[in-house]
């Protein structure tokens, strides 16, 4: 309720800000405009119900508010700088001739004025610029984010409009199917629902629906298909050619498409390579000015602790904006389904499955859940490595907490060093405790349950092509689909063989051949997985004699076998890049460290009769000591470890997660390295 209400208020600030600025829009902007045409079209192609005039006067009040208050900070400021004294006002000159001594004293007195006005007027641009810009953008970018995710999802959307015409589908049915599958094709289903909904709700005849949405929807591909598609219903023509085509064309396009990214990607790799060695030279550059102490210690520092994680973060935003990960959640939610595959979809760690949509009927149900609850935290307890790989960031709940405690215990008894010094004195063994061993503890169980969790899916998906094939053979013999299924699964061998046969078992049991197709695909939750299940349950409904249907399936799921062979095969050289250039990076440091930093250390030592209390010799008389260049050294190397592991999972599979194994390996090197070198 309190929700509801916060965003009842929300939207209700909102208009009031619109309302109240609506004058200024029409002061400065046409509403004919293509500034404000493109904003209307924006706004349609994010599915966002503002109107255009009041939305960007909301956005104009939310640049000017956050502008005017910007503009007194920054006139407050400039006035405190000047009143503080922190700048003299005669070191400031614009460098205009004055003619005469009275000139130049007016200028002289004009400084402060002029200064203190241009300090508010720009961070008063600054706060308009930020505020009318950052409510103005949100329409591009979720257009943008639509558009992307429906170019990915095009080719298995045309593949499942062919397969329902194959089925003997109408155009009509055909629509009103996709627009029902939003959880397998997501946004290109939901263009689908709004022909859909102008046809049902708004009397719109549904070819007029469809050259509507040609026009509003942000992909320019699905626009071309839309177009297409209506020249074929205009002119009676045959729709199951036309997709047939459309299909093998978007399966070549999505191949390019994945491959320009990988191009792209090894461009990123090669940036990387320089970026993540700037931090080292600027390092170098540092100690060697330490030596002439002329160095800030603080920069040295900034370095290690801001730049270092600052530059793998933002490669790693960087290359977010490129990788494409699979949309979806790879859960099939049917509409029409019995109860069980209602409640079962919903079954988790908090939810029962089936009893729970009879809870409160009768006192018997509730004692059922109660005993269900009882069961399941049984089977948890019995075997929590099952749980723990079909829910890998739950070992974090554990691992978190005892992480924290050894820490906590470390410092407390005082194995943990707590103060500056004692990490300077020991930096491997304080780095080690407060760092490693808590990573360790924590990283190295998610590895280990995430592999395992994705090994079982790829048990599954790797043999999808193949069965495929099996299955539409056997259905091309006069086979019916669960015949089909149970012949696959007696001649064939692996994962998904057993999961065949349980399908067959489900079915013979009173199941019916789509529930259980759900539940299996919902019991490994894979993104492809579920297009190939939802192609071929939504087919198997109108006929049991499926054989194009499971061609084409087959035909999608080796187009995206190709994709992922291509994919593994150019990522696995950036991800070659990027640990080679971590290697080189930690090679330098280690030499830097024995070879150049010890030995000047020892020299400056020599020169001064002895070491400075504390911690050591320093360079020069004024740089950093040895000892504290040998933390900094080893959290520098710790910390490119930590971000070039999850920047390579990333890179490999577009899951931040499947970076941790790369973590766990490049971090063990640099603590194998430091404790022989540090």
């Amino acid at each position: 309720m309190s929700l509801d209400t916060g965003v009842a208020d929300e939207s209700v600030d909102g208009d009031l800000l619109a309302a109240a600025f609506y004058p200024v829009f029409e002061l400065f902007f046409d509403p004919d405009g293509d500034f404000v045409g493109d904003v209307e079209r924006k706004l349609a192609q994010a599915r966002m119900p503002d109107q255009v005039e009041m939305y960007v006067s909301r956005a104009l009040g939310a640049g000017l508010v956050a502008g005017g208050v910007l503009w007194v900070l920054g006139t407050a400021l400039g006035y405190g700088i000047f009143a503080l004294g922190l700048i003299d006002p005669n070191a400031l000159s614009l460098g205009v001739p004055a003619p005469t001594p009275a000139i130049q004293e007016l200028l002289r007195s004009l400084v402060v004025p002029t200064a203190i006005l241009v300090s508010g007027v720009v961070f008063g641009a600054i706060g308009f610029a930020v505020g009318f810009g950052g409510v103005i953008t949100v329409p591009y970018s979720r257009a943008s984010s639509r558009k992307r995710e429906i170019n990915l999802l095009l080719a298995d959307s045309v593949s499942f409009m062919y397969a329902l015409s194959v089925g003997g589908l109408n155009q009509l049915e055909i629509l009103r199917a996709m627009a029902t599958a939003e959880d397998t094709y997501g946004e290109v289903s939901r263009e689908f629902q709004s022909i859909v909904n102008e046809t049902e709700y708004f009397g719109t005849d549904y070819r007029n629906a469809i050259r509507q949405q040609s026009l509003e929807t942000p992909s320019d591909e699905l626009s071309q298909f839309l177009a297409d598609m209506l020249s074929i219903v205009n002119s009676g023509g045959d729709m199951e050619s036309f997709l047939k085509d459309k299909k093998e064309k978007h399966l070549r396009t999505s191949k390019q498409e994945r491959e320009m990214t990988l191009e792209t990607l090894e461009l990123f790799g090669e940036m990387y390579m320089t970026l993540s060695l700037f931090p080292l030279l600027l390092i170098i550059i540092l100690v060697i000015m330490g030596m002439m102490g002329e160095a800030d210690d603080r920069l040295l520092y900034a370095t290690v602790y801001v730049l270092i994680p600052l530059t793998g973060v933002g490669f790693l935003v960087l290359v977010s904006t490129v990788k494409q990960d699979e949309p979806g959640d790879g859960y099939l939610r049917p509409d029409g389904g019995s109860e069980r595959l209602r409640q079962s979809s919903r079954e988790g760690l908090f939810h029962f499955g089936l009893v729970e949509g009879f809870v409160g009927r009768f006192g018997v149900f509730d004692r059922i859940r109660d005993r269900e609850g009882t069961h399941k935290t049984k089977q948890i307890l019995t075997a929590p490595h099952h749980f723990l790989r079909e829910n890998p960031l739950y070992t974090l709940a554990i691992t978190a907490p005892a992480g924290i405690a050894i820490v906590a215990v470390s410092a407390a008894t005082g194995t943990a060093p707590t103060t500056f010094d004692g990490w300077v004195d020991r930096p491997v063994w304080s780095t080690f405790v407060w760092v490693y061993l808590p990573a360790y503890l924590v990283l190295v169980p998610l590895a280990i349950f995430h592999e395992w969790d994705q090994r079982s899916k790829r048990a599954i998906t790797g043999k999808l092509s193949e069965t495929l094939r099996k299955l539409s053979s056997a259905n091309d013999t006069g086979q019916t689909l669960l015949e089909s299924v149970r012949t696959v699964s007696e001649t064939s061998t692996g994962q998904l063989a057993d999961e065949f046969e349980v399908i067959h078992a489900k079915v013979n049991y009173g199941m019916s051949l789509r529930d259980a197709l759900v539940e299996f695909n919902n019991a490994y939750a894979v993104p492809r997985l579920a297009r190939t299940v939802k192609l071929i349950a939504e087919a198997q409904e109108a006929s049991s004699q499926i054989t194009d249907v499971l061609t084409t399936a087959a035909q999608a799921s080796e187009n995206q076998d190709d994709i992922e062979r291509e994919r593994r095969s150019r990522t696995r050289m950036q991800v070659a890049i990027i640990v080679m250039t971590y290697v080189t990076l930690l090679g330098v440091m280690a030499i830097l460290q024995t070879q150049f930093v010890d030995v000047m250390g020892g020299l400056s030592s020599q020169a001064d009769g002895g070491g400075t209390a504390g911690g050591g010799p320093s360079f020069g008389g004024g740089g950093v000591e040895p000892d504290v260049l040998s933390m900094l050294f080893f959290h520098a190397v710790t910390i490119q470890a930590v971000l070039s592991g999850f920047i390579s999972g990333y890179i490999r599979n577009a899951d931040i997660v499947s970076g941790v194994k790369f973590a766990v390996v490049l971090m063990t090197l640099a603590l194998g390295v430091w404790i022989y070198v540090g």
